[in-house]
């Protein structure tokens, strides 16, 4: 039999249970209402602030291109590793694993992070390969992100080094061409809304607020092939010569174009341990010699303008000293009676200080700094020096020494500029890095015939009676004149430390070419320029004439070569 209250009872519970969900849902509208309507803009921006994140949009730096556009500097897109440590205190235990997949010390990332707990950005290694960056991103460790960069990379590498320079890990200049055209190069970085999710990954882009601009390029007047050439050759008679270091600069002679600088050591800025300081200076511009004999062509030259000497006239030389002032100048031996020519084939000292104190000072002087000397060459290269050319309360013998190459001191490229005035009979032009569409206006320093004259007298300087036989290039007149300087060390000049030097031009007719070639302490026994520093000219320039495809000037070759192949045909 059923009681009674049963029923009454049921009815109840039924109630309340009813009443319970009744209150859940208006608690749950109530709520709804709240986070929708009345609080919204509040939880709106909540929620942006877990999950919508503005980033940077990464912009690559221009790329550097030679003449002929072939990459010599490029960005290729990388991950860098980074860290939020308020997030990843909870996730420490994982720290281990990131360590060993980057091969660094845990317990000092460790520390990295204690360090920075506060911090919600903190790198942990920049520039990661593709596949290091894989592994890390399949760990889905909640506080450990990737983020898109760009590495700088130098196909040429330890080639083009010291003209190049190198960008740091944040993609900006800070050594050489590099440096000098950073604002160029740099890129400006975009940025974009993404929304997150809990690990960090992004799984939307919600709009992009500034597209990234990417540097612009840059095309350089090195000609790649050339600069390889000159590397390849200035590094062997570095380690053939033993000497500690050595420079060669290729200039375009109707351009003023460097067509190629290298320097001894090198470095390979791909490889950022060898970035040490003094290694990366380009020493073509930022170091200093006294040229030595590589000077006599200019005062011979300024000798000519002044319309009162000529090549033919005589100067005695005899007994193969000559004192001024209470010093003594020598030559290696008693050359007598020799005309201008014969005081550059010979490299007299005594004949070019007697040419020099018969002019007057400000010719003297006038010439050196009309050819460049003194002041920098405009090329904008970071660091570059003027040299040294005094100018003021000059005595007879500081003159005279001036003369042949003492007492004054340039750069490897101002000498090389100096020399493609006399390659461009007489027009000095202004030294570029960048590559050169169009012509440009050159400053007349000597008239065509002086700079005429001077290079006859060189070509003598390259044949088989002169100092620099070895600078030769078979098919090819060439001229030009060797220096051979004892090095100025604290307290005076060594007698056993020398600079060889070597400057000359090719086709010697109509030059297109000018080549300075020095290299510092030579020390297996050979240190005469003649010996050390032409045979790199005559490597280099030999085969730049042939990929530049400049016709041979040697006619008396040229014909002898026809004649013989003509020959040959006819007996076939």
């Amino acid at each position: 039999m059923k009681n009674k209250n049963t029923k009454p009872h049921y009815q109840f519970r039924r109630a309340v249970v009813l009443s319970v969900f009744a209150l859940i849902i208006l608690a749950l509208l109530g709520r709804a209402l709240d986070m929708q309507v009345i609080n919204q803009p509040f939880f709106q921006q909540q929620g942006d602030a877990r999950h919508l994140r503005v980033v940077p949009i990464s912009a690559h730096r221009g790329d550097i291109y030679d003449r002929n556009g072939e990459p010599l500097a490029i960005s290729t897109p990388v991950d860098s590793v980074w860290a939020n440590p308020k997030e990843l205190k909870d996730n420490l235990q994982h720290i281990t694993e990131v360590a060993s997949i980057l091969k660094i010390n845990a317990q000092h990332l460790q520390n990295k992070l204690s360090k920075n707990s506060n911090r919600e950005f903190v790198y942990i290694l920049r520039q990661v390969s593709p596949d290091t960056g894989e592994k890390i991103k399949s760990l889905a460790i909640p506080g450990i992100y990737l983020q898109r960069e760009y590495k700088r990379y130098y196909p040429a590498g330890e080639v083009t080094s010291h003209v190049l320079g190198f960008a740091n890990v944040d993609d900006k200049g800070q050594e050489g061409l590099e440096l000098a055209y950073d604002d160029w190069l740099s890129g400006v970085p975009g940025a974009k809304k993404v929304i997150r999710d809990r690990l960090g990954q992004v799984v939307d882009d919600v709009e992009r607020i500034r597209s990234a601009e990417p540097g612009k390029p840059v095309y350089l007047s090195i000609d790649r092939r050339i600069q390889y050439l000159a590397y390849q050759s200035l590094k062997s008679a570095v380690k053939e010569h033993k000497a500690i270091a050595g420079s060669a600069v290729v200039l375009d002679v109707h351009t003023g174009e460097v067509l190629a600088m290298v320097n001894q050591p090198s470095f390979n800025a791909n490889d950022r341990s060898q970035l040490k300081q003094g290694v990366y200076r380009n020493r073509s511009v930022t170091d200093v010699f006294e040229p030595g004999s590589t000077m006599k062509p200019f005062t011979i030259a300024a000798a000519l303008e002044t319309g009162r000497w000529h090549p033919k006239d005589n100067v005695h030389t005899s007994p193969g000293y000559y004192k001024v002032q209470g010093s003594t100048i020598k030559d290696m031996r008693n050359y007598g009676k020799i005309n201008l020519g014969e005081i550059i084939l010979k490299s007299s000292n005594v004949g070019i200080s007697k040419v020099a104190l018969s002019l007057d000072q400000e010719q003297q002087l006038d010439m050196y700094m009309k050819l460049g000397f003194g002041v920098v060459s405009g090329s904008g290269f970071p660091g570059e020096r003027s040299g040294n050319l005094r100018t003021a309360h000059l005595s007879d013998f500081e003159r005279a020494t001036m003369s042949f190459g003492y007492g004054l001191s340039v750069t490897p490229l101002q000498l090389a500029r100096a020399y493609a005035a006399l390659a461009a009979d007489g027009i000095i032009y202004p030294v570029s890095f960048l590559r050169r569409d169009k012509a440009v206006e050159g400053e007349h320093v000597m008239t065509a015939a002086t700079a005429r004259k001077i290079r006859r007298m060189m070509e003598r300087v390259v044949s088989p009676q002169g100092t620099a036989n070895k600078a030769s290039i078979a098919n090819y007149h060439v001229a030009g004149k060797t220096g051979t300087v004892h090095k100025f060390i604290s307290g005076g000049y060594a007698d056993d430390r020398y600079l060889s030097v070597f400057a000359g031009m090719a086709p010697a007719s109509n030059p297109r070419l000018v080549m300075v070639v020095m290299l510092n302490e030579p020390g297996n026994g050979k240190y005469f320029g003649g010996q050390v520093a032409a045979p790199v000219f005559s490597r280099v320039i030999s085969g730049a004439l042939r990929l530049l495809d400049i016709p041979p000037d040697d006619l008396k070759v040229s014909r002898a070569k026809f004649s013989r192949l003509k020959n040959r045909g006819k007996k076939a």
